[in-house]
């Protein structure tokens, strides 16, 4: 009978050890490891919640402030163009503000990238030939009655020289068109840079920028479908997105910049090939 009780005790010891043990593998053990999958509760900052392209657009519109931000780091290393020492290494070299009755109503203000080097001359090269010469022809020779716009913002992060140029063009009857050129320097190298090597540099993985550009782009081509909708029985259009387009992968980005704090906005400016102001931007 005695060894029969002391069996009952061990096997009662036994159970509550067991309990005991698993309590405690409950709430101090090693927990499960979770999937991390890229979604609104991510704190990735390229793979968060889709932001509303009405929003972003505002957002980019309201950098424009025709200056260049050196975020206080030293500019003294960038070799500028001989006769503009005494210039920064962006700034405007033309700011026309003018109204012509009948003519035209013009605000430009047209930046030249002083780096002393052939890759700035190529940038320099394309704004004359996308702004410059645009604002002689309106200024000279406008035949309908046009507005025109031209303003921009440039940014130093550490190497990274970046300048954003936008123009608004409304000719007579016409549709309106945002044009938008960008331009990313390596002032270390002295050669261009490409969205690829931005992100490379940041670490940041590619297939998760990818998915960040599908996402955006398909919820800003959600939105125009909606208004394209509404709008047609009035007859009017609204410029529709190729969703499947190559220029939304990272290796075929054209357009995009490096802002304030490190910030990269990638543009797709519909207007620079189209008769429209649709425009997309993606922040990463």
């Amino acid at each position: 009978m005695k060894k029969r009780y002391i069996l009952y005790a061990l096997i009662t010891i036994i159970c509550a050890v067991a309990i005991v043990a698993g309590v405690y593998y409950q709430i101090f053990g090693e927990q499960p490891k979770q999937n991390v999958n890229y979604n609104e509760d991510s704190q990735d900052p390229y793979t968060t919640e889709v932001e509303d392209p009405e929003v972003l657009k505002e957002e980019f519109n309201d950098l424009f402030d025709n200056s260049f931000h050196d975020q206080d780091y030293d500019t003294s290393t960038i070799a500028k163009m001989e006769r503009y020492q005494e210039q920064d290494v962006i700034y405007a070299q033309y700011n026309i503000k003018e109204e012509k009755d009948e003519k035209y109503s013009v605000n430009i203000n047209i930046p030249v990238f002083n780096v002393a080097s052939e890759v700035a001359n190529e940038f320099n090269g394309i704004t004359q030939s996308v702004f410059a010469n645009k604002a002689e022809q309106v200024l000279n020779n406008s035949e309908k009655y046009t507005i025109y716009n031209v303003e921009y913002v440039a940014y130093l992060n550490e190497n990274i020289l970046s300048l954003v140029i936008k123009s608004t063009l409304k000719e007579g009857d016409s549709a309106q068109r945002v044009i938008v050129q960008t331009y990313n320097y390596d002032t270390e190298t002295g050669q261009k840079l490409t969205l690829n090597d931005v992100l490379e540099a940041q670490e940041m993985d590619l297939k998760e920028v990818n998915k960040k550009i599908e996402k955006q782009v398909n919820e800003a081509n959600k939105q125009a479908e909606a208004v394209s909708q509404a709008l047609s029985q009035q007859g009017q259009t609204v410029y529709k997105r190729d969703v499947n387009n190559a220029m939304y992968v990272t290796d075929n980005v054209n357009h995009f910049f490096v802002g304030l704090d490190g910030q990269i906005y990638i543009v797709y400016p519909y207007g620079n090939t189209n008769f429209t102001s649709e425009i997309d931007i993606i922040k990463i």
